[in-house]
């Protein structure tokens, strides 16, 4: 059985990480670096970094930091923010990142998605997908969750895993930093609707939530930024944890 994925996520913001609430209220969570040797001591499986006003102030991600934090790493890295060309793409490939994200820009040019997938190859792609229940449905949003689409967000995950997304990154918006546990119905639902793995994001409180998002939907890794990254949860004991309830993970 394939073994479940524990991942952290650094939201940088001035070369800092931070964490919000629901996307707003944002607090800083310490220096990136720092974090990203720590998580690879504590056994997490892989690294995301997101920029995450890259795309609001039109600017690039921060290359120099995702340089130095890939040269302290020896675990798969995930970086997005800012990327909107296959140009940008390579930048960040080159930088020392495994994997790119992309959010916003795969909304306004799904196209992009291909692009990235032929040259680097579908696992290289991370389709991100900033969703919110509204209205009685599950929809799509991009700039930082500050702009609503028409996008159905099982509709626009299979979509992206058409054009070459080989994995989904599903953020919940509703539950995001809630600590309140993970969104399972548009967990399960998008998880049985693609066929490439999905990264559960948004809402993790307690070990607990973690198990029931991949025991009751096909997610195959579970990512949380604040409960690593204030050490309510430390990953070894979490794994541990999973351990005790059947979940095979990495130890």
């Amino acid at each position: 059985m394939l073994k479940k994925r524990i991942i952290p996520c650094l939201d940088i913001k001035n070369g800092r990480t931070v964490k919000g609430i629901n996307f707003v209220d944002i607090q800083d969570a310490g220096d990136p670096l720092e974090l990203a040797k720590r998580y690879v001591d504590e056994g997490a499986d892989e690294l995301v970094f997101l920029d995450i006003t890259a795309t609001l102030e039109n600017r690039k991600t921060l290359t120099e930091l995702v340089t130095r934090i890939a040269s302290e790493i020896n675990i798969p890295f995930t970086v997005g923010g800012g990327i909107n060309t296959l140009e940008d793409a390579k930048k960040i490939i080159d930088s020392g990142a495994d994997k790119i994200s992309l959010n916003s820009a795969a909304i306004l040019r799904p196209e992009l998605i291909t692009e990235i997938a032929r040259e680097f190859g579908n696992q290289c792609v991370v389709l991100a997908v900033d969703t919110k229940f509204v209205n009685d449905e599950w929809k799509v949003f991009r700039s930082g969750g500050t702009v609503s689409t028409e996008l159905k967000t099982v509709d626009w995950a299979k979509k992206g895993a058409e054009l070459g997304a080989g994995e989904i990154l599903l953020t919940s918006m509703n539950n995001d930093g809630t600590k309140n546990g993970f969104a399972i119905d548009i967990s399960k639902a998008v998880s049985e609707a693609v066929t490439i793995p999905v990264i559960a994001s948004g809402g993790a409180g307690t070990m607990e939530h973690f198990a029931e998002v991949f025991n009751r939907t096909n997610v195959t890794a579970a990512l949380a930024a604040s409960v690593f990254h204030f050490g309510q949860i430390p990953i070894p004991q979490l794994k541990k944890y999973l351990q005790t309830q059947n979940i095979p993970v990495r130890i």
